[in-house]
């Protein structure tokens, strides 16, 4: 590589521009700019060490490159995201639409516009006028729809206008007020169209003007005793209040922001965006995009010249984790897209910090819920399995039932442990179980995992609790000795496969390590579509199998906590906190006796009874 390109990079100028990686066969690969065209070649093809894996795997799949001068950075910028979305190259960072996350349309560029759920943007219709407002979760997608049916009277009937218009009577959404009837032709294009610009509106979270304009309607039907008219204004009115009302208020002055949460797992990081108009949170968009944690900062510049160059609209602010190497050149660029300024910001504290973290934590809630579901919507859980087989030198479709454990403890207190189970790559939570340990007294992890799976294989198939294909053990080689210690000494589980799952530095799940030590590495670098799966696989158990242990463990706390509450109370130690156990039975049962009650109970005195009382109420 480095005799194949050293000449020619004498010849490539120090100048701001964009370059192309192309693979054998002429494809693009990647596309990048620089603010010096040489140096930023060099680093690629100069002959040193390549530090990123990502970057090493995309250079060795190199065959040829070609460049573009410009004049200025943000022409760079600007060309680069117009070849990104052009190519589609595979090693750059893409914000593709995933059809588990549906968009709502608003046809702006018909006579009679449409509101309709669409799996993905049309690029002919957008440029021609309609407007998409998401990605949205398929739940969020059907109540916005079911908001703007309760609030506009928008057609719902699949005629196409002006063609159809007299041909027919009106159907019954006419008649109870839910339609305007364009159907009629008693209705004006203009009057049709500023209802459909009242939705764009509400989309846009603009309710003041959406509300001025109902009551108007409303007050002129009841001033002209027209009361069926006025009530179904009304209702219209309350159904828009009660939105308002559920969206949480952030700021108490009327202001527009956007906050991106990012957040990274499984090879594949979430970006959540949430939109905050007039001081309400009234919108959210969610995409997946390949790449890690170390890929953020790509990943964020990426995301911000991607969705705001088709955004219906851009707020004066956008809130970012952390800000991208070009913020000047990008705030200059989306300033010059919304014709106002636009502030990047880092939220460090306040109402805007707030709504910052929201946006992280919503990243990371979406992360979980697409590991948990295998992927994309449509995704088949069971793939991983297969390629489990396969590098565990297994027969096809001999994995089906998977089980996972996990040991929980607060130093030598609530040692517990958790067992999960996945049928066919999906979680069978009916057959999960908890083990409080019963041996074990002391912190000790191989200890408890060796008392937990002796419990466990103390049951079988013939009461309802068949043998797991496969164990995948939470840790590496030390928990996975632990674990093959008691297998592999239990008659009839000589058919069961082990396998570790151990983490990296970061806490997240890194890879798989065999019976016979054998290491296989699921990060950094640039996986198969199989690896990427068997990642997401291994990630969803590990994080579900942390999550079961370690809230039995709280709940064991918590209980132990609330027994030893009784003695911080004046004169009451351990043999009477038993004492008021056993005779009650509850703790909450003692908070609820009177002083009466209590000195019923063998051992209390009468000042212990009016000290118990007092304690509680």
């Amino acid at each position: 590589m480095e005799r194949k390109f050293d000449a020619r990079l004498d010849t490539v100028p120090q100048s701001p521009g964009v370059y192309l990686m192309k693979d054998s066969s002429g494809a693009v690969i990647y596309v990048g700019k620089a603010k010096k065209l040489r140096n930023r070649l060099k680093s690629y093809f100069g002959g040193g060490p390549i530090a990123i894996p990502k970057v090493a795997a995309m250079v060795s799949h190199v065959a040829d490159f070609e460049y573009t001068v410009v004049g200025t950075e943000p022409e760079a910028l600007l060309l680069e995201a117009n070849l990104i979305k052009r190519y589609q190259p595979h090693y750059n960072i893409l914000l593709r639409d995933d059809k588990g996350y549906p968009y709502i349309c608003v046809t702006l560029n018909e006579q009679y516009p449409r509101v309709f759920k669409a799996f993905r943007p049309d690029p002919d219709a957008r440029k021609a006028g309609a407007v998409y407002f998401g990605p949205y979760m398929a739940g969020d997608c059907a109540l916005v729809l079911q908001s703007i049916s309760d609030i506009f009277p928008l057609k719902r009937c699949r005629k196409v206008f002006p063609r159809d218009i007299g041909k027919e009577r009106p159907c019954l959404n006419y008649h109870i007020g839910k339609c305007m009837a364009p159907c009629l032709g008693t209705v004006s294009e203009e009057s049709y169209r500023n209802m459909v610009g009242q939705i764009v509106m509400f989309f846009r979270g603009k309710y003041d003007g959406i509300e001025k304009d109902i009551r108007s309607q409303m007050e002129e039907a009841a001033a002209a005793l027209d009361f069926e008219r006025a009530g179904m204004l009304r209702d219209r009115l309350y159904a828009l209040e009660n939105i308002r009302q559920s969206q949480r208020v952030f700021l108490a002055i009327e202001r527009d922001a956007d906050a991106i949460g990012l957040y990274s797992d499984a090879g594949e990081t979430c970006v959540r965006k949430l939109e905050l108009r007039d001081g309400r949170v009234v919108g959210s968009s969610t995409y997946f995009v390949s790449g890690a944690d170390t890929d953020q900062p790509e990943i964020i510049e990426n995301f911000l010249m991607q969705y705001y160059e088709d955004a219906p609209a851009i707020p004066p602010e956008i809130l970012v984790p952390f800000m991208p190497e070009d913020q000047e050149l990008i705030e200059e660029h989306l300033g010059a897209k919304a014709g106002r300024k636009v502030r990047l910001h880092v939220a460090e504290r306040g109402e805007l910090h707030d709504f910052a973290v929201l946006a992280q934590n919503n990243a990371r809630e979406m992360m979980v819920r697409r590991i948990l579901r295998g992927g994309a919507a449509g995704a088949d859980p069971s793939l991983a399995l297969r390629y489990l087989e396969k590098l565990m030198g297994a027969e096809e479709n001999t994995i089906s039932r998977a089980e996972s454990f996990d040991i929980s403890n607060l130093g030598n207190d609530d040692i517990c442990s958790g067992m999960v189970v996945f049928k066919d790559g999906r979680p069978d939570k009916q057959s999960y179980r908890l083990f409080k340990m019963k041996r074990v007294e002391e912190q000790d992890d191989f200890a408890s995992m060796r008392e937990t799976l002796e419990r466990r294989f103390s049951h079988s198939g013939e009461d309802g609790f068949a043998y797991p294909d496969i164990i995948l053990v939470d840790g590496g080689k030390g928990q996975l000795s632990a674990v093959a210690s008691v297998v592999r000494s239990t008659p009839g589980t000589e058919h069961i496969l082990l396998a570790g799952m151990y983490k990296n530095d970061r806490h997240k799940t890194a890879g798989l390590v065999l019976e016979d030590g054998t290491e296989i590495p699921l990060e950094g670098r640039n996986l198969t579509d199989d690896e990427v799966c068997l990642l997401r696989f291994l990630t969803t158990v590990q994080n579900e199998v942390h999550r079961f242990a370690i809230s039995y463990q709280r709940k064991l706390s918590g209980k132990r906590n609330i027994r030893y509450r009784l003695e911080n109370i004046e004169g009451i130690g351990p043999a009477k906190r038993k004492r008021l156990l056993a005779h009650f039975g509850t703790i909450k049962a003692v908070q609820e006796a009177d002083e009466e009650k209590l000195k019923e109970c063998k051992g209390i005195t009468e000042a212990d009874a009016a000290n118990i009382y007092r304690y509680f109420h």
